[in-house]
């Protein structure tokens, strides 16, 4: 009984290897017939690595004892036999828990100590410490060691109340969050900060990885959780208890982590089970789940068809026993049929248009590198036809017409330099403008307009101005890359009339789509300088962990922009390159080629016969350029091309 989701990643995961085999061949066509420049390799081999590498992020939100672990052992180990992620009734998973598949690393279970929050690292900078971590080695086959090893998650430590206190489980202003203290004056946290289980299970293994979370309370204490793990997420599988609907800590969760409309969300009605009444008829039942259906719906502000009923422990039991119409029962099918439907082809088109949009590019330069080289040609061809019956004499003349154009050629050079000089200069303010020094005063000079105030009119004022800064810092970058535009634009155009140039100015990439990504991150970080989540920049440690994250953000941001605009200003400089390079091939060519007709009788219709067979030949790789680029556009653009994974490719090099 393999549920929608697993048939759709593996369709994608196919699609995904025979877009990354077109590329591949795309690739070695450009480098065989030297029609690419190290820029534009560079392009392919970074959408290689996506094709190859880039995952989709699942997150399971929820309070304590919605069946959370439940759900994931129904979706994902069902195959075991048996319950392997813990799932009994209480709290289990205590910590944030990644599952994933790298197949790069052994099976196991790394554990992150509760403790190393003291130190004041983020899960980013810990994540590649192994000293950090505690590591358990799971063996997929044995489902007892499984249980067994995973079950330490479930884990927690008893702490005096400073030290609770100290980790962001202890708040003197929000009483009715605390632990209770037990009679020995100390309280209950998570022994561990953080898992992460690398398993080699179908779904994890074709790219997807699951973020289980804990409860509310652990939830804001880990700030990387909120500020950059959920808002990261692909999509939110969001549960409730049916029977309770949504409760007043499940709109907690709702309102402070998953209120973002950017998030894409489903919510799931759990353990429509305990509905279940021998003195009520089954069409009351019904009714009583639909009801409470649209009362959840409505009370988070969402669409009925985003509420999916079901009882993740009957889905574990049927798939475990094989029982087709007790799954069909459990309804969990239709939540995956939703995640099938809706999260899984999102990601197809974003790769689709990534793969598309490059190969057009990549086909566009490779196209003016073949139309500069036969320019060449038709020059040199019409040159040599011109020395049918003329003289030795003419023949000097033509070698003195070479050297007086490579003369001329060689005082361009000087106006090319000083172009780079200026193009270099422009993309080095850019830089500048846009550079993690920048960033990080801006952000300081935030934190210290709120002061101790982190929910004052005044905070928001700051943070708000601080974003106001970002977008016109953005704006200054967009305009200086428009300046190198007409710049560029107006000095090709000059060179291509003045010195028979070929060159064509790309657009520049737009920065405008970057101002999304403000937005997005002003909403997700402003809210803890609200009433509701503004007592959380009092808990120690935790203001420094918001201004490390928010300038880590802020840097992929900025750093994303400028390098957009850096690829755009080499690849113009790369096709200067190239054509200077194929001008000086082809002074040589024609010097050699007169030099022989000169020494020779019979040579020039000799060499006339050669450039028409070179000609003829670029005609024949620009058709093979034209198929290898649509092959891979309709491959990218196919949703049914994982069909023809096999399917041998044809090709004509020419």
């Amino acid at each position: 009984m393999q549920s929608s989701l697993v048939t759709t990643l593996e369709t994608l995961s196919a699609w995904r290897h025979e877009v990354d085999r077109r590329v591949g061949v795309f690739v070695r066509f450009l480098a065989d017939h030297d029609l690419a420049d190290p820029t534009q390799a560079e392009l392919l081999a970074g959408l290689r690595a996506r094709l190859t590498s880039e995952r989709i992020l699942l997150a399971f939100v929820a309070e304590f004892s919605r069946g959370k672990s439940e759900l994931i052992n129904a979706i994902f180990f069902a195959a075991a036999g048996r319950r392997v992620m813990p799932a009994t009734p209480g709290r289990t998973t205590m910590c944030p828990v990644e599952l994933f598949h790298d197949p790069a690393l052994p099976p196991r279970l790394a554990l992150l100590p509760i403790e190393t929050r003291l130190a004041g690292l983020s899960l980013a900078e810990l994540r590649g410490r192994d000293d950090a971590w505690q590591q358990l080695p799971l063996d997929p086959a044995d489902a007892d060691g499984l249980e067994r090893t995973l079950a330490a998650v479930t884990r927690t430590r008893r702490v005096a109340v400073d030290e609770a206190r100290a980790l962001g489980f202890w708040h003197e202003d929000r009483p009715e969050d605390n632990p209770p203290v037990g009679a020995d004056g100390r309280v209950e946290v998570p022994a561990w900060r953080h898992a992460l289980i690398n398993f080699p299970h179908e779904l994890l293994s074709r790219g997807l990885v699951v973020l289980d979370t804990p409860g509310l309370n652990a939830i804001g204490a880990e700030p990387e959780l909120t500020l950059s793990l959920l808002p990261s997420a692909h999509a939110c599988v969001f549960l409730l208890a049916a029977d309770t609907g949504v409760t007043r800590s499940d709109l907690a969760i709702w309102r402070e982590h998953l209120g973002a409309d950017g998030l894409e969300r489903f919510v799931v009605l759990n353990k429509i089970d305990t509905l279940a009444d021998p003195l009520v008829a089954a069409a009351t039942v019904a009714a009583q789940i639909e009801r409470q259906r649209e009362l959840s719906a409505a009370a988070l502000g969402l669409p009925r068809s985003r509420v999916f009923p079901l009882s993740a422990r009957d889905a574990l039991a049927a798939r475990v026993a094989g029982d087709a119409g007790a799954l069909a029962r459990s309804r969990l099918p239709e939540l995956e049929a939703a995640l099938s439907a809706e999260l899984i082809p999102r990601q197809h088109e974003v790769l689709a248009h990534a793969a598309a949009g490059s190969a057009q590019q990549m086909r566009s330069a490779a196209a003016r590198r073949l139309a500069d080289r036969r320019r060449q040609l038709a020059e040199q061809l019409l040159e040599l036809r011109g020395l049918r019956g003329k003289s030795t004499a003419k023949v000097r003349l033509m070698l003195e017409r070479i050297d007086a154009e490579s003369d001329e050629f060689d005082g361009c050079l000087k106006r090319l330099s000083a172009l780079r000089a200026v193009q270099s200069r422009q993309l080095s303010e850019l830089g500048a403008r846009l550079g993690s020094d920048a960033l990080r005063t801006e952000v300081a000079a935030m934190l210290s307009a709120i002061g101790g105030l982190p929910f004052s009119g005044a905070s928001r004022e700051s943070f708000a101005t601080l974003f106001k800064r970002l977008r016109a810092a953005l704006g200054d970058a967009a305009a200086r890359t428009d300046e190198m535009r007409r710049m560029l634009d107006s000095s090709f155009v000059q060179l291509n009339t003045e010195h028979g140039f070929a060159f064509a100015l790309q657009p520049p990439p737009p920065l405008t789509r970057y101002d999304d990504e403000l937005d997005t991150l002003e909403q997700n970080y402003g809210r803890y300088l609200g009433l509701a989540q503004g007592w959380r920049m009092a808990l120690p440690g935790f203001a420094e962990q918001f201004r490390r994250m928010l300038v880590a953000k802020l840097r992929v941001v900025f750093e994303s922009a400028s390098h957009d605009v850096e690829v755009w200003s080499k690849s113009q400089s790369a096709q200067v390159d190239e054509q200077l390079r194929e001008r000086r091939r082809a002074f040589r060519r024609r010097r050699e080629a007169l030099e022989r007709i000169q020494a020779a009788s019979g040579e020039l219709e000799a060499r006339i016969a050669e450039v028409e067979l070179q000609d003829a030949h670029l005609v024949a790789l620009h058709g093979a350029l034209d198929r290898v680029v649509d092959e891979l556009v309709t491959a990218a653009r196919d949703t049914t091309a994982a069909d023809s994974a096999h399917a041998p490719l044809v090709l004509d090099a020419a």
